[in-house]
């Protein structure tokens, strides 16, 4: 992680208050070549374009901070382009007039040659005054958890990856996950379409990709690899509880798709387990992960960015067996205190999940 000379320390947006967020004190406290000078770090910048582009309605402001080609990644299927952001943008301001975008935290990483990558974990609370995805305009209160991951180079985001509790937000509009899963996969069938088709080569790479069944790091806040590689392995795709409670504190708070929340490794490992046992020949690969301080090293902040492979093989909560290859792209958060596991969000589109599972291949 690029280190700061200035007094001032790098954006820690997560115990940084709005008025700071929004307004720094001028002048560099990092390195940040090809940005503009506005911006005092890398954190700065993901916060102030967001804002202005969601809060303040700057929509057009995205063919400024995307690239004409930008590629952005979701569970549903990709999109490409600036000028494809900013319809997207509008169309959802139309379903949801009042949307924020509030920042509970940027964790990031300087990957040298490739530029720098931000992972932006985001509250949402919105009304649904507009027609949406799962129909026409309901008038109910929701609130969603979106993590955005961003590649960025001179001022701009180049690639994006983006992660959002869909099926939380399609519960608390009134709507069955599986249900609209269904009828997208209809509907994608109806014109030649298939999203099992579309992560064919997602699916191969993550199976020759997969994580290694390491032991826990003897240093957790200082191998954020070794421990996701421990997680990931041992905890989701092993089941074994041992593991969870090294890695896991005992008061461990867990936010999961579909509104889940759940409170100690006790509810978190069977919660796990009932996801990804309903799977078999399954792999996770590591796609990119970054780590910052917390209360200026009190603990450290991880961002993992991953993707499930499996076959669909047991009844559960994904319902009766398919035998389809399924693929979920996640992101999670994790902080970190005395070298475990405190907080966990781990969001994936749960809605495109059940649309793998009904899609015609």
């Amino acid at each position: 992680m690029t280190t700061s000379s200035s007094p001032l320390p790098i954006t820690e947006v997560a115990t940084t208050s709005e008025a700071e967020l929004l307004n720094p004190a001028p002048g560099r406290r990092m390195e940040l070549p090809g940005f503009d000078a506005e911006f005092v770090d890398f954190p700065d910048y993901i916060v102030r374009i967001t804002d202005r582009i969601w809060h303040q309605h700057q929509i057009d402001k995205c063919l400024d901070y995307y690239t004409p080609d930008c590629a952005i990644h979701t569970l549903a299927g990709d999109i490409v382009g600036a000028e494809t952001v900013v319809a997207n943008t509008r169309a959802t301001l139309e379903s949801f007039p009042d949307r924020r975008l509030e920042p509970d935290n940027v964790i990031w990483s300087d990957d040298g040659d490739a530029g720098f990558y931000s992972s932006h974990l985001i509250t949402s609370p919105m009304t649904n005054l507009g027609p949406s995805d799962f129909g026409p305009a309901t008038g109910k209160r929701v609130k969603v958890i979106t993590i955005a991951d961003c590649a960025c180079r001179d001022n701009r985001i180049y690639e994006e990856w983006l992660a959002r509790d869909y099926s939380g937000m399609a519960i608390q509009m009134g709507h069955d996950p599986a249900v609209i899963g269904q009828r997208q996969a209809s509907e994608d069938a109806a014109r030649g379409f298939s999203l099992i088709d579309h992560h064919a080569e997602r699916f191969q790479r993550t199976v020759e990709n997969p994580v290694p069944k390491f032991a826990m790091p003897s240093d957790r806040s200082a191998d954020p690899m070794g421990l996701a590689q421990f997680v990931l392995g041992q905890v989701w795709l092993g089941g074994d509880e041992e593991a969870a409670r090294q890695a896991y504190d005992f008061r461990v708070k867990a936010t999961y798709p579909s509104l889940a929340s759940l409170y100690g490794s006790g509810e978190l490992l069977p919660h796990t387990r009932a996801i990804f046992g309903c799977f078999e020949d399954v792999s996770i690969a590591i796609e990119h992960i970054a780590d910052i301080p917390y209360l200026g090293g009190a603990g450290r902040d991880v961002a993992v960015r991953w993707c499930f492979a499996g076959t669909h093989a047991r009844a559960g909560v994904y319902g009766e067996t398919t035998g389809k290859p399924i693929v979920i792209m996640g992101i999670t958060h994790w902080r970190l205190i005395n070298g475990q596991i405190a907080q966990e969000v781990t969001i994936w589109d749960d809605v495109a999940v059940h649309r793998q599972l009904a899609a015609v291949m």
